[in-house]
């Protein structure tokens, strides 16, 4: 075998190391050069001339070896981001990366993804029963016809965050920013909210009731649709929150307003006039 062939292949290769496809093509490349360059010798070509014909017999080797290394390591990462139908209670995924990862159909009930950077990733139709999410990055998640209680999401990045039909039950989100999340058709009666601040969050079709929000922030939030009897949102900060009903107003939902408790809540002029067209207790808020 040549020794200018092999060293010529181990420069072009290089950057490739421990890419499986990659060392594959060079070992079959090496063997079909090899023949090629003594075909060439046997027709009576010098070293030098037998060489450069064989190399460029291959053509532009270096755009090839980088488009066979380019497509396997994008199937390796798409190995590495899917774990659906995977059988992982108990798993650690403690601070790792894995972007649009894809948890469909799985076990995954208490697993460990604190500080883990899953940004874009589906969680769809599995079990995550007492996970933890504490200062994951959940930023574009998706969380959908999942059972998630007793799962916490303290101190979690929440930005675009998607949580649709799902169980909440005894779900912890404390000191939690939650940026434009969405949380439709899902039941909040037994979630725990505590110092979280929530913009252009929109609660749809929901169940709130006899939830406390007490304290904190809500800027450019909507609660459509939703079930908010007794809810509390004592010493809250509400500005530009929207209590939309589904329909127009009945004597029902004049009724769940009443027992909605604003409590030394502070409130922007046009928050305070809804509410107060929806006949709700607003006897002790402050309007800044």
């Amino acid at each position: 075998m040549d020794e200018k062939l092999v060293n010529y292949l181990n420069a072009v290769f290089a950057p490739y190391d421990g890419v499986k496809s990659v060392e594959e093509l060079k070992s079959d490349l090496l063997h079909d050069l090899n023949d090629r360059y003594r075909e060439l010798q046997e027709q009576g070509k010098d070293e030098e001339t037998a060489f450069k014909m064989t190399i460029d017999s291959i053509g532009d080797i270096e755009q090839t070896v980088q488009e066979v290394a380019s497509l396997s390591r994008t199937l390796e990462r798409q190995v590495l981001t899917n774990f659906s139908a995977s059988n992982l209670p108990k798993s650690d995924f403690a601070d790792v990366t894995v972007h649009k990862g894809k948890f469909a159909s799985s076990a995954l009930q208490g697993s460990d993804f604190s500080n883990a950077d899953l940004t874009g990733s589906t969680f769809s139709s599995s079990d995550v029963r007492d996970a933890n999410f504490d200062g994951a990055n959940l930023t574009d998640c998706n969380f959908s016809s999942l059972d998630l209680s007793n799962a916490s999401f303290n101190t979690s990045v929440l930005v675009r965050t998607n949580f649709n039909v799902s169980s909440l039950n005894g779900v912890r989100f404390v000191g939690a920013r939650l940026t434009d999340v969405k949380i439709s058709t899902t039941d909040l009666r037994k979630t725990t909210f505590e110092n979280c601040i929530f913009v252009g969050v929109d609660f749809k079709n929901s169940d709130l009731t006899g939830l406390c929000l007490d304290g904190q922030s809500f800027t450019g939030v909507r609660f459509e649709k939703c079930a908010l009897t007794g809810a509390s949102f004592k010493g809250a900060c509400l500005r530009d929150v929207s209590f939309q009903p589904g329909f127009t107003l009945t004597k029902k939902y004049y009724r769940m307003m009443k027992t909605i408790c604003f409590d030394n809540a502070v409130m922007d002029k046009l928050t305070y006039a809804a509410l107060k067209g929806m006949e709700a207790d607003l006897s002790k808020v402050i309007v800044k």
